[in-house]
């Protein structure tokens, strides 16, 4: 396998937040391990190349296995998990400066729902007419 761009002390985090592999009641082929798949999806990420161009021998699995496994893990909420922890440990040590975040609309839901589309233009030509 190439260089690891997963230490072990991020994979002890990263490992308990991963679903258990699904049964195989037919049997069929092995797994490719849930570290070789992360290790090839960073790969493709962090080089841009497409999934169908990951090398087989690097020891990823396939750009098809890796593809898929960061949809199943995706879909299973591991991502957020993972950022909420690592946002923890970064708490805990310290190492967060909460005067440089930002938050915006996309992140963060409006509180009761706020103003709904339809009234949104009225609102905005409301306020350009105060200010005028």
């Amino acid at each position: 396998m190439a260089t690891s761009m997963v230490s072990d002390e991020l994979w002890q985090l990263i490992h308990p937040l991963l679903p258990p592999e699904p049964p195989k009641p037919k049997g069929g082929r092995p797994r490719v391990p849930d570290r070789a798949a992360l290790e090839g999806i960073l790969y493709v990420l962090k080089t841009g190349i497409g999934w169908e161009h990951l090398p087989h021998q690097l020891g990823y699995g396939s750009g098809m296995t890796c593809w898929r496994r960061l949809r199943d893990w995706h879909a299973a909420g591991v991502f957020t998990r993972l950022h909420h922890v690592l946002l923890d440990r970064m708490a805990q040590a310290h190492q967060l400066d909460w005067t440089r975040a930002c938050v915006d609309s996309t992140s963060v839901p409006a509180a009761r729902g706020g103003p709904t589309r339809a009234r949104t233009p009225r609102i905005v030509a409301g306020l350009a007419a105060s200010v005028m």
